[in-house]
This record gives C-alpha cells, structure tokens and sequence, in this order.
C-alpha cells in the first residue's frame, strides 16, 4: 500500500497559496479569553455575593458613597431595560440572540491582531457571558449599581447596572478607541 502525497496545483508552480484566517483560535485569542474570565469572574462573584451573602434584596437600598446606591432591579429585557421578556419564550429567545452574538464575537477575537481589541472584545464576551448566566439561571438579568446625583433639588438617576455592563461598555469603549485611533497612525508620523 503506497500513500502519495496530493499537492495543490498552484503550490507546484510555485504560486504561494493564501493563509487560512483561523475560526476560532488566533494568536490573541488567549489574551482576550483571560479578559473574558476575568470579567465573569467579576461579574458573577459580585452577584453572587450581594444575592446570598450581603442579601441584598433584603437591605436596599444601601448607600455606598454620596452618589451611588446598591438596589436590587431584574432586568427581564436588553440594555436599558428595552424590550422585556417576563414569559419563557422571550427569555429564551433573547438568551439564543446573546449566544449567536458571543459566538460571533468569538470568531472576530480568532482573528485580531491588535491586543487592544483582543482585551475589548474579551470584555464584551465576558459581559454577555454573565448577564446570559443570569437570565439562564434567574429568569432575569440582576442589575444593582445606582447612579444619582441632586442638582438644585431635583434628583437624576442614571440606570441601574451591574459588573457584566461595565465590561461590555469597557469593550465597546476599547473597540471605538481603535477605530478612531488605530495602531498604525499613531505610530505614523
């Protein structure tokens, strides 16, 4: 039994055949992975912690500083709170949207080649990755950082979030960082 060796046409000319963009493992994928870790890591011990340790639910408000609260608000929709899902079907149809999205996202972080984008979209991976575990998990995304500040009496409050949206809006920062100032120019001169 002989094995023969079968070459692509154009290597035999000498012609350079084009480099395979990888699928899901590049060169940066590891750096975005530990971004990734690191911001569920935080996002869910955070979560864990105020629910059952600190028992949150039970003692909210609770002021940290002059204009931050911790609350308890279950998110049953997407950023801001748009479009709420409280039945079965929703929830799950906004769970399968966030894993097509984190899939995508992956496959994007395959194929960087800056470490800044690697880390942003690690963060934003991270993020989805943790709010999809608590609407997998709770029915709901749990939101509990409250922002305010009273500004001639009157009271402004900024939305209420959490760790996961901070990676994601981290990453997103990152990501338009790059676009406007991208590695190149400003290594040009």
């Amino acid at each position: 039994m002989s094995f023969h060796r079968h070459v692509h046409p154009s290597a035999r000319s000498g012609a350079l055949m084009p480099a395979k963009k990888p699928v899901l493992y590049g060169r940066l994928t590891g750096v975005g992975l530990i971004a990734a870790l690191l911001a569920l890591a935080l996002d869910q011990g955070s979560k864990v912690w105020l629910l059952w340790g600190f028992d949150l639910p039970a003692r909210q408000p609770v002021p940290v500083g002059p204009f931050l609260d911790l609350v308890v608000v279950w998110n049953t929709g997407i950023s801001y709170g748009l479009f709420p899902q409280t039945g079965p079907l929703g929830q799950w149809a906004l769970l399968a949207v966030k894993v097509i999205a984190v899939l995508l996202l992956w496959v994007w972080l395959a194929r960087v080649e800056a470490r800044l984008t690697a880390v942003s979209l690690g963060l934003i991976i991270g993020g989805a990755i943790g709010n999809a575990i608590d609407r997998a998990t709770l029915g709901a995304v749990f939101d509990f950082v409250l922002l305010h500040a009273t500004i001639a009496g009157e009271t402004w409050r900024w939305y209420v979030f959490n760790l996961a949206d901070v990676a994601i809006v981290a990453g997103v920062i990152g990501l338009v960082y790059e676009t406007v100032w991208p590695p190149d120019a400003v290594k040009a001169p």
